[in-house]
C-alpha cells in the first residue's frame, strides 16, 4: 500500500482531503488542454491509486470555468502529424492506458463538468463512474473534426453503454456538441446543478461514498467493468463470488452489529 497525499504532480493540481482526491487540469487560459506529459502523469497516478491507502474516491474538477479542451493543438496534434506509425501507436496506446487505469484503479471516480469537455476531456468524463454537470456544460467527441475516427480511447465501447448505440453513433460520426440538457436526458449526466454548487455537490457525493464500505465499493467498480464482457450466467456467478468475499469483511459485521444496536454503521473499509 502507498500514500498519495504527498504526491506533487507537475502537470495538474492534486489534493487529498478526507480520503477524497481531487484533480484539476491546470491551464485555464487554454481551457485546460492535455499534453503528452499530462496524459502520462494522469495514467501513472491512476495506476498508483490501486495501491493507495489514503484515497477512496477521486473527483475531477473544472478550472477557470472549463473542464478540459482535449489534446493541445500545438503540443500534441502538431507533433503527431510528423510521427511515424510506431510512434503514433505508442501515443494512442498510452492514451488508452490512461482510460484503462481509470477503469481499473479500484476507486469510484466523479467528474464535475462545467464549460468545455471535448475530445479527451469528454473521454475523461465518459470513463468516470458518475458525472455531474452545469447547464453550461458542452461535451463533444470531436475526433472526426480533426480527420480521425470516433473510436478513440474506448469511446465506441463505453459511450453506447451509457447513452445507447444510436445516440453514441451520432455524436461519434458528427463530432457535434451534446448539450447539458441532452446529456442529462440521455443518462450521460447523473444530474445538472448550478455552477456555484457544482464543486460542493461533487465533493459531498464523494464524501458520502468514502463514508461507506470502501472495500465493497472497489468490488462494485470491478464488477461494473468486468460484467460488460460476461454472459448473464457468468455475471450472476461472478457477483455471487464477489458478495461472498464482501461477507467476510469487518464492514459487513459492523453493519449487522449497528443494525442490531439501532445505530448508524461506521465503516472502516476492511
Amino acid at each position: 500500500m502507498t500514500k498519495m497525499a504527498g504526491r506533487k504532480p507537475k502537470h495538474f493540481l492534486w489534493q487529498v482531503e478526507g480520503k477524497v482526491a481531487t484533480i484539476r487540469l491546470d491551464r485555464p487560459e487554454r481551457k485546460n488542454p492535455l499534453t503528452f506529459e499530462s496524459y502520462a502523469e494522469l495514467r501513472d497516478i491512476f495506476r498508483d491509486l490501486v495501491y493507495a491507502e489514503d484515497v477512496d474516491a477521486v473527483v475531477f474538477l473544472p478550472n477557470g470555468g472549463n473542464f478540459c479542451s482535449g489534446g493541445d493543438v500545438h503540443d500534441i496534434i502538431g507533433p503527431l502529424v510528423k510521427m511515424d506509425m510506431k510512434a503514433l501507436l505508442a501515443f494512442t496506446r498510452m492514451t488508452g492506458d490512461f482510460v484503462k487505469a481509470m477503469l481499473n484503479c479500484g476507486k469510484p471516480i466523479i467528474a464535475a463538468i462545467d464549460g468545455v469537455a471535448v475530445g479527451a476531456g469528454a473521454i475523461i468524463a465518459m470513463a468516470s463512474d458518475i458525472r455531474i454537470a452545469t447547464p453550461e456544460a458542452k461535451t463533444a467527441f470531436l475526433f472526426t473534426r480533426v480527420g480521425l475516427a470516433g473510436c478513440d480511447m474506448g469511446a465506441c465501447a463505453i459511450l453506447p453503454r451509457i447513452i445507447g448505440q444510436g445516440r453514441a453513433a451520432e455524436l461519434l460520426y458528427t463530432g457535434r456538441t451534446m448539450s447539458a440538457e441532452e446529456g442529462e436526458r440521455w443518462g450521460f449526466y447523473n444530474r445538472l446543478v448550478d455552477a456555484a454548487a457544482l464543486e460542493a455537490d461533487a465533493l459531498e457525493l464523494a464524501a458520502r461514498i468514502v463514508s461507506g464500505p470502501t472495500f465493497a465499493h472497489g468490488i462494485t467498480k470491478t464488477q461494473l467493468n468486468q460484467e460488460w464482457s460476461m454472459g448473464l450466467d457468468q455475471a450472476i456467478e461472478a457477483e455471487a463470488q464477489a458478495q461472498a468475499i464482501c461477507m467476510q469483511t469487518g464492514d459487513f459485521k459492523r453493519a449487522y452489529e449497528a443494525f442490531v444496536a439501532k445505530e448508524k454503521p461506521v465503516f472502516e473499509g476492511n
